[in-house]
């Protein structure tokens, strides 16, 4: 399944901002999180919480948010963006991007997307759309809730959605000059996701200083302020690789998430 390694070309940690985000999630971001994998590692779940400030051209954007929450069997991950007021006068952007997840140990990963859901204003972009799993049937079935249209496409076993793919490779085992693939299913399109492990770095933000692992991932997903160009995220450099920071190109100049608070 080699159609394109290098998503970012095509269509966006959701992800950091697309016509500003997660955003990134990529996203950003996004398309990783330690309960996603069948490990001892995972017997802990936390539920957690990232508040970032987003900044263009040195003044404050907007908030964005990106959270996991945990029940019994399954998990929910959720990222919003709301541009602030000023931008708000000539560029709405109200974003949220949700992702189900069920947790079975037969998978290949703890947790695989059941449901995937975007809706987005930017502007006067707007897109409302959803993907219902299937990873039994190697199906999923997309579904456009603006036009009322349907189809079912084919997916591996392992595929992720752009937001939950992001806290899967938090879950992993980063080392410098090793990419990361990731299978995931966005835009009515399997991808091969690669994920380039830049550098470490040396990060200070409102919130301290931070050892930090430095990624690229070479897609581009519904969400935020149109992206134009290559999202870079800063993990910490240490077992829960937290994104303390998120940076993308946007049609004019560049959108920067921080991290500002949270919970994990």
């Amino acid at each position: 399944m080699k159609r394109l390694r290098h998503y970012n070309t095509q269509n966006s940690l959701h992800q950091m901002i697309n016509g500003t985000t997660v955003f990134f999630l990529f996203i950003v971001i996004t398309v990783l999180y330690t309960p996603f994998l069948a490990s001892d590692a995972a017997a802990e779940r936390i539920n957690e919480q990232f508040v970032f400030e987003l900044r263009w051209g040195g003044l404050k954007a907007g908030t964005a948010t990106m959270e996991i929450i945990h029940e019994e069997d399954t998990a929910r991950i959720i990222s919003t963006a709301r541009s602030a007021d000023w931008v708000s006068l000539f560029y709405t952007v109200d974003d949220r991007i949700e992702a189900h997840l069920i947790k079975k140990p037969s998978l290949l990963l703890f947790g695989l997307p059941t449901d995937y859901r975007v809706k987005i204003r930017e502007g006067r972009r707007r897109r409302n759309k959803e993907v219902i799993f299937n990873h039994e049937k190697l199906k999923a079935l997309y579904i456009d809730h603006r036009k009322g249209k349907k189809k079912e496409f084919a997916i591996l076993s392992d595929t992720l959605d752009p937001l939950s793919s992001l806290f899967y490779v938090r879950t992993l085992d980063i080392e410098v000059g090793k990419s990361i693939f990731v299978n995931i299913f966005d835009s009515k399109r399997m991808w091969n996701v690669e994920v380039q492990v830049l550098r470490k770095e040396r990060l200070k933000t409102g919130l301290g200083e931070f050892n930090t692992v430095v990624i690229k991932p070479l897609m581009k997903s519904e969400g935020i302020f149109n992206r134009k160009g290559d999202m870079v995220i800063w993990l910490t450099d240490d077992d829960r690789h937290i994104p303390v920071m998120m940076k993308t190109k946007i049609v004019v100049g560049s959108i920067v998430a921080t991290l500002v608070s949270g919970t994990y």
